[in-house]
């Protein structure tokens, strides 16, 4: 993996952050850059200036302030949040996350969890027949009518992805065009009737 990822670990615990920073910097694959927040006072402010690509987060740390208001402050759109749980917790609060680790995790567990946002979802090669999150999205965009291109920007992701996980839909669902996959997504109440396009914008 040769994308560079930058990483803002947020915690006012000395501790817990020089093990994460540990933890990252034995997981020799990843080319990573690793920045602390010990103020979560200027969390929003930090975020703006450095633009990290993957926040790492106490939940209970974050008080009032809510993740979008953070994604929104950061300028960075594409801003992921991973939760560092470190004891029980709200399982309801833990669901805006993109990710969640556990002081629990390993070190493989973790550099799977944080790599997960930058590869497809699945092997090309899995047959299975349910979708993934993400491919549900991608279904969604077309039928919005939304380019490859599109999509990706969208979706935070490149157009090799994209076209990937477009490959694996027609290999689930055995649905080759943008109408088939319209009427899945009405079907499945994946999309309402008013998001759907009348006409499909051409592909590219």
């Amino acid at each position: 993996m040769n994308k560079r990822i930058n990483i803002a670990i947020a915690d006012t615990s000395v501790i817990i952050r020089s093990g994460i920073i540990s933890v990252l910097k034995r997981l020799s694959t990843l080319n990573i850059d690793i920045m602390e927040i010990t103020d979560m006072g200027q969390l929003g402010m930090q975020l703006f200036r450095y633009k990290p690509d993957i926040l790492i987060l106490n939940p209970l740390s974050l008080g009032s302030l809510s993740l979008q208001q953070l994604k929104t402050d950061s300028g960075h759109k594409c801003l992921k949040f991973v939760a560092l749980q470190t004891s029980l917790t709200d399982s309801a609060a833990l669901n805006a996350y993109d990710e969640t680790i556990s002081l629990y995790d390993s070190a493989e567990q973790i550099k799977d969890k944080l790599t997960r946002f930058y590869l497809p979802d699945d092997d090309s090669g899995d047959n299975r027949q349910e979708l993934s999150i993400r491919e549900k999205e991608i279904i969604v965009c077309v039928v919005k009518g939304m380019t490859n291109r599109q999509m990706a920007e969208h979706l935070c992701l490149s157009t090799h992805t994209v076209i990937t996980h477009r490959r694996n839909i027609a290999n689930k669902l055995q649905i080759h065009s943008p109408a088939g996959l319209t009427i899945y997504a009405i079907v499945n109440k994946l999309v309402e009737l008013d998001d759907v396009k009348e006409t499909i914008q051409p592909e590219e």
